[in-house]
């Protein structure tokens, strides 16, 4: 132990310790240097501060005041805040008009309401022209985009599905489904579908949404494709009366006949629907608008379906036996002008227009123009019995060739010299003596050209029918002054002007209506979507001959089927009296306009003296067999005509023939 001086000089013991109670150990530091308990009046003990970094080792980094970066990031705030007001003001006040109607634009969508097309049916009702049920296929190319199905090639995938089912290029449709205006939301993809099309679509979209399901990667690429109902043209008897009806093209238009005809009143109003849409969906809940769509009227013909199958029928038959290149056939109501059929051949279906050739589209009836030939004469022998220039009996001496003008005129056969009535001229079509007999008219060949001409006019010759059906001929007949040398000598019997087949009916309907010309007319009536039915207007009536003239010239038609040296007698039906009158006439070629071929022809009404039905046939360029008027066309003149009787139950009236004189003894 160490001592402890003494101060004071003397020596003291050293003390000796006594032990007492231990005392606990002094709390350490955590860092381990032992910490002094504060006492009564001590220090506060004085943490000790970081190691100080080793000589050479980097200076510890130090955390700067986070004051100035929560005033920057304030800022930041405060401006972005500031835009999104400023924003919100122009939409809301200063362009709100403008962008609440670009979000109506793009919310509600208009669709069309197609109207149905009124149907077309005969005079008994039997339809023969409807609308079915069909859809317009659209599209909303929005929903085809990479961003809305998350692929690149969902057009391209859409159309290779679509295109089979549509009958439609895959390059249409996909010029369809990727338009050029991004926001175009509403396309048509195919127009008047069947309803198995749109079933068909429906089923794959359903498929491919089933798979999406199950599968992440399918995507339903057919989700932006939709339906609009719609109404599709079928014509239920095919081929029948397709001249008269025509057909109705893509559009829903009608492409021909009464369907472009009437298509205004077939046609209809089309209707709106507007709603709220969400995802190329109709949305419920958000309410619609819809302007109801009025259906078109109903068209009723005057035609009789079973007279035309009976008509069309015969002369397609015909044409085929004879290898021709067409024919027509058209029956008449002698008293009311109503034409009770119009039939072509070669002809066409309108369901189906992919088959059809284009030359056998419209009506050839109404439409083709060509030289009458000897069907024309009557008109010539009304002129010289309404003018009294002869009588069915006067006195014809015809010889084998007739010197006039510029040409040497025959008849059909060399004969030596016939000694015939005027009744007899007709019922052997002699050209002879048709010039001899029409040169009567005037003291001059120039004034009995004129008063032919004139009479031509009266039976309608040169004029349009009054039906107005599209693409109809009035034909070509040239003013008297202009005739050439031989035309004064050929109009007379038929050749050198040009009619068509319904005016050629007109004047056997004329002549059968005791000399009273109706207008001929296709439609009785429209019944418009109140059900109101509104007949057709009354057709225009003219006289033209006497009805003296008239019932002579009846008689005289009937010797041409009666009497053993007529011409018509394959046109004889038994039981009852036939008027009638074969035709035979060079044929110009339309392709090349000159004469090739032959136009055969008959024209005739029965009862011949209570006339009821008109009936026309004739044949163009018959290729093999006869091409005689009287040889081909009084066969299906005969057929056509007693369907006719029967149908209508036209009784034979059981008066005896006139039974004229044809010849005289010289």
């Amino acid at each position: 132990m160490t001592e402890v001086p003494d101060t004071s000089g003397e020596r003291r013991p050293p003390r000796r310790r006594v032990p007492g109670p231990a005392k606990p150990p002094r709390p350490r530091d955590p860092r381990g240097s032992v910490r002094r308990q504060p006492g009564p009046g001590a220090r506060p003990v004085r943490r000790p501060g970081a190691p100080r970094p080793a000589a050479g080792a980097a200076p510890a980094l130090r955390l700067g005041s986070p004051r100035p970066r929560l005033r920057m990031v304030g800022l930041a705030l405060t401006l972005v805040l500031t835009v999104f007001v400023v924003r919100l003001l122009q939409v809301q006040a200063v362009d709100a008009g403008a962008y609440a109607a670009k979000a109506e634009q793009n919310r509600y969508v208009v669709h069309t309401l197609a109207a149905e097309r009124g149907g077309i049916t005969d005079r008994n009702g039997v339809a023969l022209a409807i609308s079915e049920d069909a859809y317009d296929i659209t599209a909303d190319p929005t929903m085809f985009t990479s961003k809305q199905l998350k692929i690149g090639d969902g057009p391209e995938q859409a159309a290779a599905l679509l295109a089979p089912i549509l009958g439609k290029s895959q390059a249409d449709l996909l010029k369809l489904l990727r338009p050029e205006n991004k926001e175009l939301r509403y396309v048509r993809l195919a127009t008047r579908q069947t309803p198995q099309v749109w079933k068909q679509i429906k089923d794959l979209k359903a498929a491919l949404t089933a798979k999406a399901g199950t599968d992440g990667r399918t995507v339903n690429v057919l989700a932006g494709v939709f339906a609009d109902p719609s109404s599709q043209r079928v014509y239920p008897n095919g081929d029948l009366a397709a001249g008269i009806l025509g057909w109705v093209n893509a559009d829903g238009k009608g492409g021909g006949g009464i369907e472009s005809q009437l298509d205004k009143e077939l046609t209809g109003k089309d209707g709106k629907i507007r709603y709220a849409q969400s995802g190329g969906r109709e949305v419920p809940t958000a309410g619609s608008t819809e302007t109801p769509a009025v259906a078109g009227s109903d068209v009723e013909l005057t035609i009789d379906r079973d007279i035309q199958w009976a008509a069309q029928n015969a002369i397609t038959e015909q044409v085929k036996k004879s290898k021709a290149d067409r024919g027509y056939v058209v029956v008449q109501d002698t008293r009311t002008g109503q034409i009770l059929a119009m039939a072509n051949s070669p002809g066409f279906d309108p369901n189906d227009l992919s088959t059809a050739d284009a030359a056998d589209l419209g009506n050839a009836a109404l439409q083709d123009a060509y030289e009458p030939g000897s069907t024309a004469k009557v008109m010539s022998m009304a002129a010289v019995l309404e003018e009294h220039a002869a009588t069915p009996l006067t006195h014809v001496e015809v010889p084998n060739r007739l010197h006039r003008g510029d040409r040497l005129f025959k008849d059909d056969a060399d004969h030596a010299t016939w000694y015939l009535t005027l009744n007899g001229v007709l019922a052997k079509s002699s050209n002879i003596g048709t010039i001899l007999a029409t040169g009567q008219l005037g003291k001059t060949q120039a004034q009995a050209n004129q008063v032919l001409y004139s009479y031509l006019r009266k039976f309608g010759i040169g004029s349009y029918s009054g039906l107005g059906f599209p693409g109809e001929t009035k034909g070509i007949l040239a003013a008297p002054d202009k005739w050439s040398t031989s035309q004064q000598y050929t109009i007379p019997f038929g050749q050198g002007f040009s009619i068509n087949a319904m005016q050629a009916a007109s004047v056997y309907s004329t002549i059968a209506n005791g000399g009273v010309r109706v207008e001929p007319t296709l439609v009785r009536g429209t019944k418009g979507a109140d059900g109101r039915f509104t007949p057709a207007a009354q057709p225009k009536k003219s006289r033209v001959v006497s009805e003296k003239t008239a019932k002579t010239l009846a008689e005289m038609l009937e010797s041409v089927v009666d009497d053993q040296q007529g011409t018509g007698t394959k046109a004889a039906i038994p039981g009852y009296n036939v008027a009638g009158k074969t035709g035979t006439a060079n044929r110009v070629d339309p392709a090349t306009g000159r004469y090739s071929g032959y136009t055969s022809s008959f024209a005739g009404f029965a009862p011949a003296d209570k006339p009821r039905i008109t009936v026309y046939c004739a044949i163009q360029n018959s290729t093999q067999g006869s091409y005689f008027g009287g040889q081909i066309c009084g066969p299906i003149y005969k057929q056509v005509m007693e369907f006719a009787l029967k149908t209508l139950q036209i009784p034979p009236t059981g008066a005896k023939a006139a039974d004229l004189p044809v010849d005289y003894k010289p």
